[in-house]
Protein backbone atom coordinates (compact mmCIF):
# COMPACT_ATOMS: atom_id res chain seq x y z
CA UNK A 1 0.00 0.00 0.00
CA UNK A 2 0.94 3.64 -0.46
CA UNK A 3 0.29 5.39 2.84
CA UNK A 4 0.16 9.07 3.83
CA UNK A 5 1.04 10.04 7.41
CA UNK A 6 0.42 13.68 8.32
CA UNK A 7 2.45 14.78 11.32
CA UNK A 8 4.94 12.12 10.28
CA UNK A 9 7.93 13.78 11.96
CA UNK A 10 6.19 14.01 15.32
CA UNK A 11 6.50 11.69 18.31
CA UNK A 12 3.68 9.28 17.46
CA UNK A 13 3.70 9.94 13.72
CA UNK A 14 7.34 8.90 13.34
CA UNK A 15 6.77 5.67 15.29
CA UNK A 16 3.76 4.99 13.07
CA UNK A 17 5.94 5.47 9.97
CA UNK A 18 8.39 2.88 11.34
CA UNK A 19 5.59 0.38 11.96
CA UNK A 20 4.02 0.88 8.52
CA UNK A 21 7.39 0.41 6.82
CA UNK A 22 7.89 -2.77 8.86
CA UNK A 23 4.59 -4.03 7.42
CA UNK A 24 6.00 -3.50 3.93
CA UNK A 25 4.16 -0.33 2.89
CA UNK A 26 5.46 2.74 1.04
CA UNK A 27 5.12 5.74 3.36
CA UNK A 28 4.81 9.43 2.53
CA UNK A 29 5.23 11.58 5.65
CA UNK A 30 4.16 15.23 5.71
CA UNK A 31 4.99 17.65 8.52
CA UNK A 32 5.51 21.43 8.73
CA UNK A 33 7.95 20.86 11.63
CA UNK A 34 6.12 23.30 13.90
CA UNK A 35 6.42 20.71 16.69
CA UNK A 36 7.81 17.72 14.77
CA UNK A 37 11.53 17.13 14.34
CA UNK A 38 13.67 15.78 11.52
CA UNK A 39 15.68 13.91 14.15
CA UNK A 40 12.66 11.62 14.65
CA UNK A 41 12.93 10.36 11.07
CA UNK A 42 16.69 10.73 10.48
CA UNK A 43 17.11 6.95 10.57
CA UNK A 44 14.80 6.68 7.52
CA UNK A 45 16.93 8.94 5.30
CA UNK A 46 18.12 6.08 3.10
CA UNK A 47 14.92 4.04 3.20
CA UNK A 48 13.71 3.79 -0.45
CA UNK A 49 10.07 3.23 0.57
CA UNK A 50 9.96 6.42 2.65
CA UNK A 51 9.60 10.01 1.44
CA UNK A 52 9.26 13.14 3.55
CA UNK A 53 7.68 16.46 2.54
CA UNK A 54 7.98 19.56 4.69
CA UNK A 55 4.55 21.09 4.12
CA UNK A 56 1.55 22.55 5.94
CA UNK A 57 -1.48 20.31 5.49
CA UNK A 58 -3.74 23.35 5.90
CA UNK A 59 -2.64 24.52 2.43
CA UNK A 60 -3.12 23.13 -1.09
CA UNK A 61 0.27 21.40 -1.25
CA UNK A 62 -1.16 18.26 0.35
CA UNK A 63 -3.04 17.57 -2.91
CA UNK A 64 0.18 17.46 -4.96
CA UNK A 65 1.65 14.27 -3.47
CA UNK A 66 -0.47 11.82 -5.47
CA UNK A 67 -3.02 9.20 -4.45
CA UNK A 68 -2.88 6.90 -1.45
CA UNK A 69 -4.45 3.70 -0.19
CA UNK A 70 -4.58 4.86 3.43
CA UNK A 71 -4.37 8.27 5.12
CA UNK A 72 -3.35 8.56 8.79
CA UNK A 73 -4.02 12.07 10.12
CA UNK A 74 -1.63 12.65 13.02
CA UNK A 75 -0.86 16.34 12.46
CA UNK A 76 -1.38 18.62 15.46
CA UNK A 77 0.46 20.14 18.38
CA UNK A 78 -0.37 17.72 21.19
CA UNK A 79 1.26 18.97 24.37
CA UNK A 80 0.12 21.76 26.72
CA UNK A 81 3.22 23.84 25.99
CA UNK A 82 2.83 23.49 22.22
CA UNK A 83 -0.89 24.11 21.84
CA UNK A 84 -0.79 26.98 24.32
CA UNK A 85 1.89 28.68 22.23
CA UNK A 86 0.38 27.73 18.87
CA UNK A 87 -3.34 27.99 19.61
CA UNK A 88 -4.49 29.31 16.23
CA UNK A 89 -2.33 26.80 14.35
CA UNK A 90 -3.83 24.02 16.50
CA UNK A 91 -7.36 25.09 15.59
CA UNK A 92 -6.44 25.37 11.90
CA UNK A 93 -4.86 21.92 11.66
CA UNK A 94 -7.89 20.44 13.44
CA UNK A 95 -10.26 22.03 10.95
CA UNK A 96 -8.68 23.00 7.60
CA UNK A 97 -5.90 20.43 7.89
CA UNK A 98 -8.24 17.59 8.79
CA UNK A 99 -10.61 18.53 5.96
CA UNK A 100 -7.73 18.53 3.48
CA UNK A 101 -6.56 15.12 4.70
CA UNK A 102 -10.10 13.78 4.40
CA UNK A 103 -10.35 15.23 0.89
CA UNK A 104 -7.16 13.42 -0.10
CA UNK A 105 -8.72 10.20 1.21
CA UNK A 106 -11.99 10.86 -0.62
CA UNK A 107 -10.29 11.63 -3.95
CA UNK A 108 -8.04 8.59 -3.57
CA UNK A 109 -10.85 6.28 -2.44
CA UNK A 110 -8.55 5.59 0.50
CA UNK A 111 -9.18 4.50 4.05
CA UNK A 112 -8.70 7.20 6.69
CA UNK A 113 -7.72 7.14 10.37
CA UNK A 114 -8.10 10.18 12.60
CA UNK A 115 -5.81 10.45 15.60
CA UNK A 116 -8.04 11.98 18.26
CA UNK A 117 -7.45 12.30 21.98
CA UNK A 118 -8.73 11.55 25.45
CA UNK A 119 -8.92 15.34 25.84
CA UNK A 120 -12.29 15.07 24.06
CA UNK A 121 -13.61 13.83 27.41
CA UNK A 122 -12.48 17.00 29.20
CA UNK A 123 -12.74 16.80 32.99
CA UNK A 124 -15.17 13.91 33.50
CA UNK A 125 -17.32 13.53 36.61
CA UNK A 126 -16.88 10.48 38.83
CA UNK A 127 -19.80 8.67 37.21
CA UNK A 128 -17.96 8.81 33.87
CA UNK A 129 -14.80 7.20 35.22
CA UNK A 130 -13.21 5.31 33.54
CA UNK A 131 -14.12 6.98 30.27
CA UNK A 132 -16.15 4.98 27.75
CA UNK A 133 -16.40 6.02 24.10
CA UNK A 134 -20.11 6.70 24.67
CA UNK A 135 -19.33 9.54 27.12
CA UNK A 136 -19.79 12.90 25.37
CA UNK A 137 -17.36 14.89 27.46
CA UNK A 138 -17.19 17.82 29.87
CA UNK A 139 -15.12 20.39 27.97
CA UNK A 140 -14.81 24.13 28.53
CA UNK A 141 -15.14 25.55 24.98
CA UNK A 142 -13.43 28.84 25.89
CA UNK A 143 -10.88 27.68 28.45
CA UNK A 144 -7.12 27.70 28.06
CA UNK A 145 -7.12 24.10 26.77
CA UNK A 146 -10.00 24.60 24.34
CA UNK A 147 -7.82 25.21 21.29
CA UNK A 148 -6.73 21.58 21.45
CA UNK A 149 -9.85 19.97 22.95
CA UNK A 150 -12.28 21.59 20.54
CA UNK A 151 -9.99 21.17 17.53
CA UNK A 152 -9.97 17.42 18.11
CA UNK A 153 -13.71 17.29 18.77
CA UNK A 154 -14.29 19.15 15.50
CA UNK A 155 -11.90 16.77 13.73
CA UNK A 156 -14.00 13.86 14.94
CA UNK A 157 -17.17 15.56 13.67
CA UNK A 158 -15.53 16.15 10.27
CA UNK A 159 -14.39 12.54 10.08
CA UNK A 160 -17.87 11.21 10.83
CA UNK A 161 -19.38 13.68 8.33
CA UNK A 162 -17.10 12.44 5.54
CA UNK A 163 -18.09 8.90 6.39
CA UNK A 164 -21.79 9.79 6.47
CA UNK A 165 -21.99 12.08 3.42
CA UNK A 166 -19.09 10.93 1.23
CA UNK A 167 -18.84 7.25 2.22
CA UNK A 168 -15.16 7.57 3.17
CA UNK A 169 -14.02 4.49 5.07
CA UNK A 170 -12.96 6.21 8.31
CA UNK A 171 -11.69 5.28 11.76
CA UNK A 172 -11.22 7.37 14.90
CA UNK A 173 -8.77 6.49 17.68
CA UNK A 174 -8.86 8.33 21.00
CA UNK A 175 -5.29 8.31 22.26
CA UNK A 176 -4.53 8.50 25.98
CA UNK A 177 -1.26 9.74 27.51
CA UNK A 178 1.54 8.11 25.52
CA UNK A 179 5.27 8.15 26.28
CA UNK A 180 8.55 6.66 25.12
CA UNK A 181 11.57 7.51 22.96
CA UNK A 182 11.23 10.67 20.79
CA UNK A 183 8.92 12.38 23.27
CA UNK A 184 9.80 16.07 23.38
CA UNK A 185 11.60 16.91 26.59
CA UNK A 186 10.19 20.43 26.96
CA UNK A 187 6.61 19.76 25.96
CA UNK A 188 5.00 20.02 29.40
CA UNK A 189 3.73 16.43 29.53
CA UNK A 190 3.97 14.52 32.79
CA UNK A 191 6.53 11.88 31.81
CA UNK A 192 8.86 14.17 29.86
CA UNK A 193 8.73 16.80 32.62
CA UNK A 194 9.48 14.33 35.39
CA UNK A 195 12.21 12.46 33.52
CA UNK A 196 14.00 15.66 32.52
CA UNK A 197 13.79 17.11 36.00
CA UNK A 198 14.82 13.89 37.73
CA UNK A 199 17.82 13.29 35.45
CA UNK A 200 19.02 16.87 35.97
CA UNK A 201 18.48 16.77 39.73
CA UNK A 202 15.85 19.52 39.52
CA UNK A 203 12.69 19.52 41.66
CA UNK A 204 9.80 17.60 40.11
CA UNK A 205 6.92 19.97 39.40
CA UNK A 206 3.63 18.75 40.90
CA UNK A 207 0.54 20.74 39.93
CA UNK A 208 -2.13 20.92 42.62
CA UNK A 209 -1.89 18.31 45.38
CA UNK A 210 -0.75 15.59 42.98
CA UNK A 211 -3.79 13.40 43.58
CA UNK A 212 -5.19 13.89 40.08
CA UNK A 213 -4.79 10.71 38.04
CA UNK A 214 -3.46 9.76 34.62
CA UNK A 215 -2.98 6.53 32.68
CA UNK A 216 0.22 6.13 30.65
CA UNK A 217 0.60 3.96 27.55
CA UNK A 218 4.01 2.99 26.16
CA UNK A 219 4.44 3.99 22.53
CA UNK A 220 4.80 0.49 21.04
CA UNK A 221 1.55 -0.59 22.69
CA UNK A 222 -0.18 2.55 21.38
CA UNK A 223 1.02 1.97 17.82
CA UNK A 224 -0.03 -1.69 17.98
CA UNK A 225 -3.55 -0.67 18.96
CA UNK A 226 -3.72 1.98 16.24
CA UNK A 227 -2.64 -0.47 13.55
CA UNK A 228 -5.14 -3.06 14.75
CA UNK A 229 -7.86 -0.43 14.40
CA UNK A 230 -6.59 0.54 10.95
CA UNK A 231 -6.75 -3.09 9.77
CA UNK A 232 -10.22 -3.65 11.27
CA UNK A 233 -13.70 -2.74 10.07
CA UNK A 234 -14.40 -0.77 13.26
CA UNK A 235 -15.05 2.95 12.63
CA UNK A 236 -14.77 4.04 16.25
CA UNK A 237 -14.10 6.09 18.15
CA UNK A 238 -12.02 3.54 20.03
CA UNK A 239 -10.01 4.24 23.18
CA UNK A 240 -6.39 3.09 22.93
CA UNK A 241 -4.59 3.60 26.23
CA UNK A 242 -3.37 1.81 29.32
CA UNK A 243 -6.14 1.45 31.94
CA UNK A 244 -3.70 1.25 34.86
CA UNK A 245 -4.21 4.51 36.72
CA UNK A 246 -1.61 6.47 38.70
CA UNK A 247 -1.84 9.63 40.74
CA UNK A 248 0.67 12.25 39.67
CA UNK A 249 2.43 11.76 43.00
CA UNK A 250 2.71 8.01 42.40
CA UNK A 251 4.13 8.68 38.96
CA UNK A 252 6.68 11.14 40.34
CA UNK A 253 7.88 8.64 42.95
CA UNK A 254 8.16 5.91 40.32
CA UNK A 255 10.29 8.19 38.12
CA UNK A 256 12.54 8.92 41.10
CA UNK A 257 12.93 5.20 41.78
CA UNK A 258 13.68 4.30 38.15
CA UNK A 259 16.18 7.13 37.66
CA UNK A 260 17.73 6.90 41.13
CA UNK A 261 17.30 10.67 41.42
CA UNK A 262 17.25 12.51 44.76
CA UNK A 263 15.14 15.36 43.38
CA UNK A 264 12.58 16.98 45.66
CA UNK A 265 8.94 17.67 44.84
CA UNK A 266 7.81 21.22 44.02
CA UNK A 267 4.07 21.86 44.37
CA UNK A 268 2.54 24.53 42.10
CA UNK A 269 -1.01 25.79 41.42
CA UNK A 270 -3.20 23.56 39.27
CA UNK A 271 -3.69 24.91 35.70
CA UNK A 272 -7.17 25.87 34.52
CA UNK A 273 -9.40 22.95 33.44
CA UNK A 274 -6.72 20.36 34.23
CA UNK A 275 -8.60 17.02 34.35
CA UNK A 276 -8.80 15.51 37.84
CA UNK A 277 -8.91 11.93 36.57
CA UNK A 278 -8.16 10.24 33.28
CA UNK A 279 -8.43 6.51 32.61
CA UNK A 280 -9.60 4.70 29.49
CA UNK A 281 -12.23 2.01 29.41
CA UNK A 282 -10.72 -0.32 26.78
CA UNK A 283 -13.54 -2.86 26.69
CA UNK A 284 -14.25 -2.02 23.04
CA UNK A 285 -10.59 -2.36 22.00
CA UNK A 286 -10.38 -5.71 23.77
CA UNK A 287 -13.59 -6.96 22.15
CA UNK A 288 -13.18 -5.81 18.55
CA UNK A 289 -9.39 -5.52 18.19
CA UNK A 290 -8.14 -8.15 20.60
CA UNK A 291 -5.86 -5.44 21.99
CA UNK A 292 -4.60 -4.48 25.39
CA UNK A 293 -1.29 -2.99 26.50
CA UNK A 294 1.59 -5.26 27.46
CA UNK A 295 4.14 -2.81 28.89
CA UNK A 296 3.46 -1.23 32.27
CA UNK A 297 4.79 2.11 33.43
CA UNK A 298 7.92 1.06 35.31
CA UNK A 299 9.08 -1.18 32.45
CA UNK A 300 8.28 1.53 29.90
CA UNK A 301 10.30 4.12 31.82
CA UNK A 302 13.26 1.74 31.88
CA UNK A 303 12.90 1.11 28.14
CA UNK A 304 12.89 4.89 27.58
CA UNK A 305 15.78 5.65 29.92
CA UNK A 306 18.59 5.73 27.36
CA UNK A 307 16.67 8.16 25.16
CA UNK A 308 15.83 10.47 28.05
CA UNK A 309 19.41 10.37 29.32
CA UNK A 310 20.88 11.20 25.91
CA UNK A 311 18.50 14.09 25.21
CA UNK A 312 18.79 15.52 28.72
CA UNK A 313 22.60 15.47 28.48
CA UNK A 314 22.41 17.58 25.31
CA UNK A 315 20.11 20.20 26.83
CA UNK A 316 21.68 23.47 27.99
CA UNK A 317 21.78 24.11 31.71
CA UNK A 318 19.71 27.14 32.66
CA UNK A 319 21.67 30.06 34.11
Amino acid sequence: MRVLVTGGAGFLGSHLCDALLAEGHCVCAVDNLLTGSLSNIAHLKNEPRFVFHEADICGPELFTFGKFDFVFNFASPASPVDYSEHGIATLKVGSLGTMNALEVARRSDAKFLMASTSECYGDPPSEAHPQKESYWGNVNPIGSRSVYDEAKRFSEALTVAYRRYHSVDTRIVRIFNTYGPRLQMNDGRVISNFMRQALRGDPLTIYGDGNQTRSFCYVTDEIDGILRLAHSDESGPVNIGNPNEFTILECARLVLRVTGSKSKLDFCPLPQDDPKQRRPDISLARAVLGWEPKIQLEEGLKLSMQYFQEVTAEMPIAA
